[in-house]
């Protein structure tokens, strides 16, 4: 059995499975966070391994751009949960560039991956993704567009890490007297 075998099964398996429920199009903004220490079964933030973050984000970015979606991977709390993305989705999403680039503990492994696979990456600090997938309770919720919807998944587990994904959709307005277009839920 090769190295973190397990883990990018478990990854792929969870792009899949969400990217089945989410109802995203071609272009959508999808955020994911991700706690490699969560991922190896230890505490958030105590175990960063470089080898694991890449193994999953690759396996995951190679998902999601596949199925047309920009992707954009947060770093830890070291980097006030910045965002690494490639420079010309930051321009298309009209977000600012800012100066810093993630490293395994400061940043994390999974955003240091992105760093390093992504076609010219840059860093933001903030960005309204339209989906997003949480990987060890890493807080994606704040880079969420109002309003979120769970999208559950039948095996929320990559190794040790827990698995929250939501997807966004337009607000209500109106009251009871309005009537709403069942294509934007």
């Amino acid at each position: 059995m090769g190295e973190f075998e397990k883990e990018i099964k478990d990854a792929k398996r969870v792009v899949l499975e969400f990217l089945a429920q989410a109802k995203l199009k071609k272009g959508e903004l999808v955020v994911i966070g991700c706690s490699t220490s969560e991922i190896a079964s230890c505490q958030i933030g105590s175990y960063s391994n470089e080898a694991l973050g890449e193994a999953v984000f690759v396996t995951m970015y190679e998902e999601l751009q596949k199925a047309g979606l920009a992707v954009a991977a947060q770093c830890c709390e070291h980097l006030n949960r910045a965002l690494i993305l490639p420079e010309a989705d930051a321009e298309r999403f009209g977000y600012d560039v800012v100066n810093v680039v993630p490293q395994p503990k400061a940043g994390g492994s999974f955003a240091t991956a992105a760093w390093k696979h992504m076609e010219h990456p840059v860093a933001v600090e903030h960005i309204w993704a339209h989906a997003g997938i949480d990987i060890g309770d890493t807080l994606i919720g704040m880079h969420l567009k109002p309003v979120a919807v769970p999208v559950r998944l039948e095996h929320p587990v990559i190794g040790g890490a827990h698995i929250v994904c939501a997807r966004t959709r337009p607000k209500y307005i109106g009251g009871e007297r309005a009537h709403y277009n069942e294509t934007l839920e």
